[in-house]
């Protein structure tokens, strides 16, 4: 199918750049799918028998390859000595202590796989712009080896002209440091309601807390429940789905002298070992709520959930678990501001439907109402949402996103009441963007692809990923683009089509 003809595609391509690199832990034998028994001992032992002429030359050799690839390889060394610092039981020379450090060290190419599905918001910084230009953020999916996705970065500006303009990454990508941060009575129990676990030994230990606990005040009371074990049911799945939950609330946090294509959110609780995915970012207009938030998809290399991030200067990002029937599945997109006094989000809770999300703090979402079903061609197998909507005077505009034959993904538009979001007012009836044909091939083929546009000077722009392999951005007169929408088919949001079984 043909696209619409409406949006101008940039020459931007953004790829992935294999060089960026960032330094972890490695301990083998853990590497190997589904974990094994670490060979730590083992390479201790032998490191610890080799004369200090071998370790002088193996560091001075590291240094030699590795030293311009990193901003601080000595201090990252030490750092993993002293991680594996029990291994060692006699006293040693700074140079085999890192050394030992080394080879406990490896480099992951964070964009090695490829870069895709973008999110693009106002920068918080707007100084020294000139008059008729945006200095925006751009989210992006960053994909390394094993599939494992983090969270990057990009700066750029839109001209006075429209022009987009895209800033080079800077070198030496930076993981955030990572802290704990306050909990959730209320969302502790949601998600444990999600898990059937909400009941009365669950209630005994969160009961007992007060509505905002630190992982430590957990802790003791989770140690409590455990002495409990024959007059509770549950107790050690209990007390494990506790502390299970409870790591998945963390601060993550950098210095402001790193720039923000350095910064790098790296998975970092157990539901998202296997990756942090499709980061939709928005900036709020809402009292009390931080700037920016975001939905991504957390996924643990067998299933999938979702976590809101929150952010007021991109240096400082909190994260939590989501719960509720409308953040089941991928893809919650928030609105920019509450609705009738609640908050709304996008949903694709069937993982099938655009539906309509409602929660009052911005963690449970437990209403759930369908917006639209899939009804053409190019949206046949699914339906859902390409980032947050945004709201102009005529409604809200949602970005959409539908899978077809061949699985094949093209990117579509509805416009929805700005009082009723429920209730669509107009869609485009044919997609905005579809792969052209030299966007059909990469990492997945046929996928056109965004998690946030925005509109500037009445203009709207969207960084799409092609093919989850690059970046590029579209854009489209936000007048032609209304004037393009057609009434709602006669297939309503409440008249699925029959199938016979």
């Amino acid at each position: 199918m043909n696209d619409m003809g409406l949006a101008t595609r940039t020459s931007i391509r953004l790829r992935g750049d294999v060089s960026r690199v960032v330094s972890r832990l490695f301990i083998p034998g853990q590497e190997l799918i589904g974990g094994s028994e670490s060979r730590a001992a083992n390479t201790v032992e032998r490191l610890l028998v080799l004369d200090e002429d071998e370790v002088d030359a193996a560091l001075e050799d590291l240094f030699k390859r590795f030293d311009a690839r990193h901003e601080d390889l000595a201090r990252v060394f030490d750092d993993h000595a002293d991680r594996v610092s029990d291994y060692v039981t006699t006293p040693i020379t700074r140079q085999r202590h890192r050394l030992i450090g080394a080879a406990f060290t490896h480099e992951y190419s964070i964009e090695g796989a490829a870069v895709c599905n973008p999110s693009m918001v106002a920068h918080p910084d707007q100084s020294a712009v000139p008059e008729g230009a945006l200095r925006v953020t751009m989210s992006i999916r960053a994909v390394g080896e094993g599939h494992h996705s983090s969270i990057c970065f990009r700066t750029g500006v839109i001209d006075a002209g429209g022009a987009v303009h895209l800033e080079d990454a800077q070198p030496f990508p930076v993981v955030g440091n990572l802290s704990s941060t306050q909990l959730n009575r209320d969302l502790f129990h949601a998600l444990l309601h999600d898990l059937g676990f909400d009941g009365e030994t669950a209630a005994s230990v969160l009961n007992n807390l007060a509505g905002q606990f630190s992982v430590l005040e957990l802790e003791a009371a989770v140690t409590k429940l455990q002495t409990q074990n024959d007059t509770r049911l549950n107790v050690v799945k209990t007390a494990g789905l506790l502390r299970l939950i409870a790591a998945c609330f963390y601060q993550v946090s950098f210095g402001p002298d790193v720039d923000l294509s350095r910064r790098v959110l790296w998975p970092a609780a157990p539901n998202e070992g296997n990756g942090m995915e499709d980061a939709r970012f928005v900036e709020m207009s809402e009292p009390g709520v931080a700037r920016y938030i975001a939905s991504y998809t957390a996924f643990d290399g067998h299933s999938v959930s979702q976590q809101l991030l929150e952010t007021d200067d991109f240096l400082t990002f909190t994260s939590s678990p989501l719960a509720g029937r409308g953040a089941r599945n991928k893809g919650l997109g928030f609105f920019p501001r509450r609705v009738n006094g609640r908050f709304v989000a996008m949903s694709r809770f069937d993982r099938e439907s655009n539906a309509i999300a409602y929660s009052d703090d911005l963690h449970r979402w437990d209403k759930v109402v369908t917006a639209q079903v899939p009804q053409h061609s190019w949206e046949v197998v699914q339906l859902g949402n390409c980032g947050s909507p945004i709201e102009l005077p005529e409604g809200w505009l949602v970005m959409t996103h539908g899978v077809g034959p061949m699985r094949t993904y093209g990117i579509g538009a509805i416009l929805l009441d700005l009082d009723d979001p429920s209730k669509m007012i107009g869609q485009l009836p044919r997609p905005l963007l579809v792969p052209t044909t030299d966007e059909q091939d990469g990492y997945v083929p046929n996928v056109v692809y965004s998690c946030g546009s925005l509109v500037h000077d009445g203009t709207l722009y969207t960084p799409y990923g092609i093919a989850d392999q690059s970046i590029s951005c579209a854009s489209v007169p936000i007048a032609d683009l209304l004037a393009s929408l057609e009434p709602p088919s006669r297939l309503s949001k409440l008249e699925k089509p029959l199938v016979r079984k």
